[in-house]
């Protein structure tokens, strides 16, 4: 088996219609795997399956809510329908509200921690039977640079994150024993629409977050392809309960 192949590997990728998660979707397609891109926007959703279909791989997508745990069973169920098999789940989905945390409402902390944490939690435990009974599989939790580093304006936001690389920890050391992978990407300032509202409302965030990168630029989605692959081939078969930065350098400059 070479290291790196995915064909005839099935992969759900929540948040796949855009950004990061679209970045590493066509990382999954161009190693040959077939691709179920899940969001709530059907428009965006399709644009994506085309796309990933131009790489010469099977994709579908399915509109769901993923905090909501019905919807996630029935994403899992229609993956298998469709595709008869289900090898990796990249847990991308996410939401961020920015501001002090003195402002924030419990409604809000609830909003980002369901989206960004709650449903990694809901999608990974939807997936783990039909891994199981696969032989394996690879889960790949979306964390960030604020799993590590703290931020006033990110509560909510840095607290989801940090849950991420913890839960995943768990989820290897009890999945291990069925050949399941999770591993954690903390990825660093990378150009999407969340970040680009970041650098709108965050004065000076550009500047900052440039002089701090040693690459000397911002990310862009498809730096992520290649981190999606080997987290989600034979290459990373022993590489779990890992939270690896995918950021330029940013959190090893000081």
């Amino acid at each position: 088996m070479k290291a790196f192949d995915l064909t005839g590997k099935v992969a759900v990728v929540t948040g796949g219609n855009g950004g990061i998660g679209l970045g590493m979707a066509e990382g999954l397609a161009a190693a040959g795997a077939n691709v179920m891109v899940v969001g709530r926007d059907v428009a965006k959703n399709e644009s994506s399956v085309a796309k990933l279909k131009t790489l010469g791989v099977e994709a579908a997508s399915f509109q769901a809510d993923v905090t909501d745990k019905n919807a996630v069973e029935a994403m899992v169920a229609k993956t298998v329908e469709i595709f008869g098999r289900l090898d990796i789940l990249i847990n991308n989905a996410g939401t961020n509200i920015r501001q002090q945390p003195e402002e924030f409402t419990e409604a809000e902390w609830h909003t980002v921690l369901d989206t960004n944490l709650t449903s990694a939690f809901i999608c990974s435990n939807a997936a783990y039977p039909e891994m199981k009974k696969a032989g394996g599989g690879k889960i790949i939790n979306i964390g960030s640079m604020l799993s590590i580093f703290g931020a006033s304006f990110s509560l909510a936001y840095a607290a989801s994150k940090g849950g991420i690389v913890q839960m995943s920890r768990v989820h290897a050391t009890a999945w291990a024993k069925d050949n399941i992978q999770v591993n954690s990407v903390l990825p660093g300032w990378i150009n999407t629409e969340l970040t680009r509202g970041a650098r709108r409302d965050v004065a000076d965030l550009n500047d900052r977050v440039l002089a701090r990168t040693p690459a000397g630029r911002w990310g862009e989605p498809e730096d992520m392809s290649g981190i999606a692959t080997f987290l989600a081939s034979p290459a990373s078969d022993f590489v779990t309960g890992a939270a690896i930065p995918v950021d330029g350098g940013f959190s090893v400059q000081i």
